[in-house]
């Protein structure tokens, strides 16, 4: 593409961003962290389409962080990733154990979890979500939307993927062997992270191994108003991964990750909750292995991974005796395959197909109660068996190219007590899903898709069972509140839209330079909504009544109402040798269907821009991010209003590329510099302080 051509479509990319912030939305590749000497925005997904996808023509909405931009924003949480990320929100908090993610409106067992394409189906309501170390993260992939078409049940929200790094990542070209030394520091918690990698390959390059071990010291946080929150944490992790080429058509990789965390923080670690200390002790283990079988032939790319998965949190209270644990093991497969066939010229299909099976079992305990269960935590069992098959159709015609992504998968489920195994819940749903998109030029890209998605309920939503709370009525007397098990509790079911437009540009200014840019609109209807009712009723026996004890009522999981969430996102970047600029807005809104009452995890309108001046010939980066969030009114409760508010964050990399450095890295930073008050939403708890925070690593191959 010429200079000339390009200033024309930069103009005319400009008339169509200013339309598109008023009336589409995004999805984009998240990499304002780019080598300086990289100009090209080219991002792939692995996720999307359960195969490497471009991400500019995939006809929907995903985010790719790179490693170098996790490392630049030197995140000691998983939730510091996604900060500029548009339709993802981090609820809960900034403890660790309360970041539960949500996105586009949709949080919980609605949204899926991967690492290096294992299921973390660990659910909790006050214990965490998933547990994993953000320095050994490779990428970082968002995939918003509904995506139970390749993913089945968890995924009405979409997918969050995690790929741990490889030795590949850090070996320098022709080295055998090589380490990586870490250590960082961050002044908002008194935190102290240490990390050493080794890592190497065998002189063919054949077989090559990482072995890792993390280890993070944390105090209580600060946080723009108020008092501190108490969470003190000491968490080790580790990762093991081995792959083998065994011939040329044949490979096998290996893997093993844990992470161990020793708090002290309040049972609830959501919110400002600063009572009912616990020592927490959460564990995170998970197995893997995968076969890859791809010879030379376009209609064999055979891919098979086993796994085990076990995450377990143990809570012993300070002022009791009491200990309570919550146990949940996940075990199953995935086998898959990618047949490329050719259609003549340009055109192609690439099939994609296979089935997956995955078991979950959870174990409860309380040492408090007469048969050791716990309450809300049911010993159960949940099996799911799915197939699923995707077309991703591309056609070259005189008006421009077509990608066609049709897909479908069917599921089978069936919830099952231990306790008690005549008490089932089974289901089965079909989840198709259709994508388009089509590009008339070069530049412009317009798209759009149709899916429909489900969330089985889960087993402590249908087996909940014993107390739930109790309320204290006079020094004597405890009216306890109790769960009731719903046998007949539906899946959630969604219908979604989305429709979006793109453009890219290429040497704007500069030779080599490129201007991305993608939004959409997008609608979920969400019906058989899954929600705890709480209905506090005293029995006669709280008032001195002569028969019966003293309750106070009963909770249980019910299907209660249908929802809208719809909303619109748009991400712009541009990158060159000396600049990189990336703007995304977001909006949310979410109406039950029925009474007009606000449903889901919303969001204010939001703005987040990022600012990067490079500066290759002395290996340095300075760059600006900031989030700027409008009012927050869309509420039920009044006392639940959020203020506007606006954060900036400043970051510096130095990465020397030649002399007595070279293999050194430094990054510095300071998060939230004018110590705004951001009180995010479902967060209950100001964000945190002015953060000073650096790092600094040395990588060596020979």
């Amino acid at each position: 593409m010429t200079n000339p051509n390009s200033v024309y479509r930069l103009r005319q990319g400009v008339s169509v961003l200013a339309l598109g912030v008023a009336i589409s939305g995004q999805a984009m590749a998240q990499n304002a962290g780019v080598d300086a000497a990289t100009t090209e925005i080219e991002e792939i997904s692995i996720t999307a389409t359960r195969g490497p996808s471009d991400v500019f023509t995939f006809p929907g909405s995903v985010s790719v962080v790179s490693r170098d931009e996790i490392e630049s924003r030197i995140t000691a949480s998983v939730a510091e990733i996604f900060a500029q990320t548009p339709g993802v929100q981090f609820t809960g908090g900034p403890r660790r154990t309360g970041e539960i993610p949500a996105l586009r409106g949709v949080s919980g067992e609605g949204v899926l979890v991967l690492f290096d394409g294992v299921r973390q189906n660990f659910l909790s309501g006050h214990d965490g979500r998933f547990f994993i170390e953000p320095d050994l993260l490779r990428t970082a992939e968002v995939v918003r939307g509904p995506g139970s078409a390749l993913y089945g049940s968890s995924a009405v929200g979409g997918v969050i993927a995690f790929e741990t790094v490889n030795a590949a990542d850090l070996l320098g070209e022709g080295d055998q062997f090589g380490f990586r030394l870490k250590s960082g520091f961050q002044g908002v918690n008194d935190e102290w992270m240490v990390g050493g990698t080794v890592f190497g390959t065998t002189k063919d390059g054949k077989t090559g191994g990482l072995a890792n071990f993390t280890f993070r010291e944390s105090d209580d946080i600060n946080v723009a108003r108020g008092p501190n929150l108490q969470g003190d944490d000491e968490i080790g992790s580790g990762m093991i991964k081995i792959n083998s080429q065994i011939t040329d058509d044949l490979r096998i990789d290996a893997s093993w990750l844990r992470f161990k965390n020793d708090a002290l923080e309040p049972n609830n670690g959501q919110g400002i909750s600063t009572g009912d200390l616990v020592n927490k002790d959460i564990e995170s283990e998970t197995w893997r292995a995968r076969v890859n079988y791809n010879p030379d032939n376009p209609l064999i790319d055979l891919g098979l991974v086993g796994y085990i998965n076990n995450s377990r949190v143990d809570e012993a209270e300070l002022d009791t005796t009491r200990e309570i644990s919550r146990e949940v093991e996940t075990k199953g497969f995935v086998i898959d395959n990618r047949s490329t066939v050719a259609l003549g010229g340009e055109n192609s299909v690439i099939f994609t197909y296979g089935a997956e099976y995955y078991e979950d079992e959870q174990v409860g305990t309380d040492n408090t109660t007469p048969d050791g269960t716990r309450g809300g935590v049911p010993n159960a069992t949940s099996e799911t068996f799915g197939a699923f098959i995707q077309a991703d159709i591309g056609i070259a015609t005189a008006a421009g190219m077509f990608r066609i992504i049709p897909a479908i998968r069917y599921d089978d489920f069936e919830n099952a007590s231990v306790e008690d195994t005549s008490l089932n819940n089974n289901d089965n749903a079909w989840s198709p899903k259709i994508g388009i998109s089509y590009a008339p030029t070069d530049w412009l890209l317009l798209f759009g898709n149709y899916s429909e998605a489900f969330r089985a309920p889960s087993f402590n939503e249908v087996f909940a069972d014993n107390l739930h709370f109790t309320i204290p009525l006079g020094p004597f007397v405890q009216a306890p509140n109790f769960f009731i098990p719903n046998l007949d509790l539906q899946s959630e079911k969604a219908q979604a839209y989305e429709f979006g437009i793109g453009m890219t540009f290429e040497d704007v200014a500069y030779d080599g330079d490129k201007l991305v840019i993608k939004g959409s609109y997008f609608e979920n209807d969400v019906e058989n909504l899954i929600d705890l009712d709480v209905n506090v009723e005293f029995s006669p026996a709280c008032f001195g009544a002569p028969f019966g004890v003293c309750t106070s009522g009963t909770s249980q999981n019910v299907n209660t109402a249908r929802a809208t969430l719809d909303g619109f996102e748009i991400e712009g970047q541009y990158s060159s040798d000396y600049l990189f600029l990336s703007v995304a807005w977001s909006t949310i809104d979410g109406r039950d269907e029925d009474t007009g009452d606000y449903v889901g995890i919303l969001t204010p309108n939001r703005l987040q821009l990022v600012a990067e001046a490079r500066m290759p010939e002395n290996d340095i980066r300075i760059g600006m991010r900031a989030e700027i969030a409008s009012r927050f009114d869309k509420v039920n409760d009044p006392t639940e209003e959020r203020p506007s508010y606006e954060t900036v964050d400043t970051y510096l990399v130095w990465q020397p590329s030649e002399g007595a450095l070279e293999g050194w890295r430094f990054d510095v930073g300071m998060n939230n510099i004018f110590n705004a008050n951001a009180v995010r939403t479902f967060a209950g708890v100001p964000g945190p302080n002015r953060n000073l925070r650096a790092t600094v690593s040395w990588t060596s191959s020979f």
